[in-house]
Parts: structure tokens; C-alpha cells; sequence
């Protein structure tokens, strides 16, 4: 008796799309996930496992669906059934998960509460490879008037500059400041120089009377606010 042969057709039938209309999203892998976006296969290669190598690449940071945003276009074009246009389409789908988390903790944002704004900030900032400083200006209401990214450093230390701080919060009119920087190690906790920078632009804000309302460092799901830990 002949053996049937497995058919592109027959593979389709259990594909991640007839998966979805099946059972939903929320039961396909990342990789089936994955696969969807890119849609096409290689030659002896269908989309699911392309995926999985995409998933798969070494490097700690660069492994899982968090990868997508440690890994370059380069590097995904290096992987073979990945060109430059599935390669585009995973940056920009890791881009928006961002922007969609960031989004969702917007609902929940108030600059009076540490947590809030941390969470807001945490798609931003937590996968970032070098640390980056970002001011947020307020009005006398604590309404947010403006951000502005002060620095981004080496992959472990940014200077920042009170003179550039306080410049940049009166142009803008500023009633109160509060800083932001992510530690790309993932661990929030203060170094030395943080603390030290930390009260430098806490003295000179006193003397030109805008207040330091906090310095919310970032790591990777979890953060450390001055305020809280009562440094300010």
C-alpha cells in the first residue's frame, strides 16, 4: 500500500491560522503567533519553524518574544527565510506590543503614585541596551506639560546635567520635575553616582524653587523610587 505523502495543502490544514479559527488566539505558541505574521515558509522549511529559530537565537536577552526587541534587523535578516521585509514586520510588531502596554498603563497613570508612573514607563525603558534620562515636566496642577529625553549613555551610566535639567524645565515653563532612567542590567537599585547626581539636582532645585517630585530608576519589572525610599 502506497504511503500518503504529506501535502502543502494537508500542513495548511493544521497551520496556525486553521489553529486560530479553531481554538482562538490565545492557544497558538509564540512561534504559531510568529508564524502568522510572517506567513510564508522557505524552501523544506515551513513558517512555524522559522519561528522557533527566530525565537531561538543565542544570547539571554535575545531569546523568546521579548528577544524581538533586543535583536537587530541584521541579525534577523541573517536567518535563513527571514528578508528584510518579515524582518521589518517583527521589529514593528515588537514596537507596537509597547506601545499597546504603554497604552494600557496610561488608564492608570498619576504622577503623584510612583507604581503608575513606573508602569508606564516599563515597556519603554526595560528593554533599552543603554540607559537612557528622560525629564517630565508639570504644571502648578501636577498635570503633565512635557517629556524630554535628557541623555542616553553608555550601556551603564548617563550624565546628567542639572544646568540641562533646569534650563530645559524653564523653557518649558515647569512648575515641577521629576527624573526617569532605566539600569539596562535590569536591577533598579541606586549606584553611587545615582544618589550623588540625585541631590545635586535636589539642592539646585531648591535654590531656582521647581521641585524634584522623584527619580524613578527602571530595571526589568520592577523599579526604585526615591521618593518612596525616602532619599527625597
Amino acid at each position: 500500500m502506497q504511503k500518503h505523502r504529506k501535502t502543502e495543502t494537508d500542513a495548511r490544514k493544521d497551520g496556525p491560522y486553521e489553529k486560530y479559527l479553531e481554538k482562538g488566539a490565545e492557544q497558538l505558541s509564540d512561534a504559531e503567533l510568529l508564524a502568522v505574521i510572517l506567513r510564508t515558509g522557505t524552501v523544506g522549511e515551513d513558517t512555524v519553524s522559522i519561528a522557533t529559530r527566530v525565537l531561538s537565537l543565542p544570547g539571554e536577552r535575545r531569546q523568546g518574544i521579548l528577544g524581538l526587541h533586543h535583536v537587530s534587523l541584521k541579525e534577523l535578516m541573517s536567518i535563513r527565510g527571514i528578508g528584510q521585509i518579515k524582518a521589518i514586520k517583527l521589529k514593528c510588531i515588537a514596537e507596537l506590543s509597547s506601545r499597546i502596554a504603554q497604552e494600557t498603563a496610561r488608564k492608570t497613570f498619576q504622577l503623584k503614585n510612583p507604581a503608575t508612573v513606573a508602569d508606564y514607563y516599563m515597556e519603554r525603558l526595560r528593554h533599552c541596551e543603554r540607559e537612557k534620562v528622560i525629564l517630565i515636566m508639570t504644571d502648578n496642577r501636577n498635570h503633565l506639560i512635557a517629556e524630554n529625553t535628557l541623555s542616553e549613555g553608555t550601556i551603564n551610566a548617563s550624565l546628567i546635567s542639572p544646568r540641562e535639567i533646569f534650563l530645559t524645565a524653564l523653557r518649558y515653563g515647569a512648575v515641577y520635575i521629576m527624573l526617569l532612567h532605566n539600569h539596562p542590567g535590569g536591577d533598579p537599585t541606586p549606584g553611587e553616582q545615582d544618589i550623588l547626581a540625585t541631590q545635586r539636582i535636589q539642592k539646585a532645585s531648591e535654590l531656582i524653587e521647581i521641585p524634584l517630585l522623584d527619580h524613578i530608576i527602571i530595571g526589568d519589572k520592577k523599579y526604585f523610587s526615591f521618593r518612596e525610599m525616602d532619599y527625597l
